[in-house]
């Protein structure tokens, strides 16, 4: 990893510093176009076509049948089931009290408004497959739209060379009220799930992480009339980790470590505050580094991931807000007296036991979040995501009277007549 002082930066190597590498989407979105298309033409045979291109594998019927759900409970080990159990427990007790009760005001006499939440509808989970199946994000996804009161619940994930999708990954959709599961990935699972085939239902809202392709596919179903909306825009994984000089070395690399082995593309950087205290904390990485089973896929991440000295954890956190991380970890000594300061970040993990894997499994937060600076404008999935707000209002006759002249003067200003004697028909009647 590189080491950076902060305060020898130019603004420009400031501004640098924050951004992240950068796709050429325009060759990118046209093969993602062209899969989508196809996949509104042809439906089911086109589905098809791609999983037998793209994952190796020809399925007639892509549906998990109830006997590959009761074989994958008999694969699923007792200690996986029990370390579901647990995750799903706490991520369901934290999501559950997120509800709000209805919003009730009364804003001039005569006039109440309110505001009352609705379940989305049908929702598509999207969970990769391949060398490192999500298991947790079926839990993070699913339970809240479980508890949200979503009617059907939607999963796709790419299968295996054997045509099965990872029993783990059917265990915990059963457990977290799945509705129905398809051997589906990619493009064409996104495609399939936005606008419906024969076989798989047309959803209302698309969730869960993926490749360059998977995101792009969900970006442009969604800005489509007839496609469906997404969570929210997501790429790389990122893990930025302020330490302090009582931080342990090990426990810090080992937070930038348990980042980077997400993926080539993913990104770790880490804030201390001096020289020394950086080449610890490398020594330990490389330390650490020789021991993964991914640690290829790590050091590739690393090698366009720094380490930046900082001269205060204020200066630290300033350099932070303007990064907004996915993860932000504050690894100093007494953290929560810090979490004013905090103002982008998808989610904070304080203090030195509180690595950045606990919220990706199990402490109950969740773990789909914003990435690529997005932490500015977006937060994390949440029960909100699940449901929509519908508002209501009432006017009593004497409020409509009240409020006439005003709706009527305003509705004049833009010149719309007929918004005018909508009020005005009522109130001088």
């Amino acid at each position: 990893m590189k080491i950076i002082n902060l305060t020898q930066l130019t603004p420009a190597d400031y501004k640098a510093l924050c951004q992240r590498p950068t796709l050429e989407t325009k060759t990118l979105y046209s093969k993602v176009q062209a899969i989508i298309d196809d996949v509104k033409l042809r439906g089911d045979n086109a589905v098809r076509d791609y999983t037998k291109q793209f994952d190796g594998v020809a399925l007639e019927d892509c549906t998990v049948s109830q006997a590959e759900f009761e074989q994958a409970s008999t694969t699923v080990s007792v200690e996986t089931q029990q370390a579901l159990t647990i995750a799903s427990a706490n991520i369901t007790a934290f999501h559950q009290a997120q509800a709000k009760p209805t919003l009730q005001v009364e804003t001039m006499p005569g006039i109440v408004c309110s505001r009352q939440a609705r379940a989305i509808a049908t929702v598509g989970l999207y969970i990769p497959g391949g060398t490192a199946p999500l298991v947790s994000t079926v839990l993070m996804l699913a339970i809240p739209a479980r508890l949200a009161g979503c009617r059907e619940i939607i999963l796709c994930s790419p299968p295996d060379a054997t045509g099965h999708i990872n029993p783990n990954i059917l265990y915990a959709a059963q457990l977290s009220g799945v509705t129905k599961v398809y051997k589906v990935g990619g493009t064409q699972a996104i495609a399939a799930l936005a606008y419906g085939t024969a076989t798989i239902p047309k959803v209302d809202k698309v969730f869960g992480p993926g490749n360059q392709y998977v995101m792009a596919a969900k970006s442009l179903v969604s800005i489509d009339p007839a496609g469906a909306a997404n969570d929210l825009p997501a790429g790389p994984s990122e893990v930025f980790v302020v330490a302090d000089a009582s931080a342990r070395p090990d426990f810090v690399a080992a937070d930038a470590l348990s980042q980077a082995e997400h993926g080539t593309d993913s990104q770790a950087t880490v804030v201390c505050g001096s020289q020394s205290q950086a080449e610890q904390i490398q020594a330990e990485i490389d330390r650490q580094l020789a021991q993964l089973p991914r640690r290829d896929i790590a050091a590739a991440a690393l090698s366009h991931s720094a380490i930046v000295i900082a001269d205060s954890i204020t200066s630290a956190l300033q350099f932070a807000n303007d990064y907004a991380p996915e993860h932000l970890i504050l690894n100093v000594l007494k953290a929560e007296q810090y979490c004013d300061q905090i103002q982008n970040a998808g989610s904070v993990f304080l203090g030195p036991w509180s690595p950045e894997s606990a919220g990706d499994y199990a402490s109950g937060t969740n773990h789909t979040l914003p990435t690529n600076g997005l932490a500015r404008s977006y937060g994390g999935v949440s029960l909100d995501s699940f449901v929509k707000y519908i508002t209501f209002q009432t006017l009593t006759e004497q409020a409509a009277r009240q409020l006439g002249p005003t709706v009527t003067t305003l509705a004049e200003l833009e010149g719309l007549e007929a918004h005018k004697r909508a009020m005005l028909i009522r109130y001088q009647s």
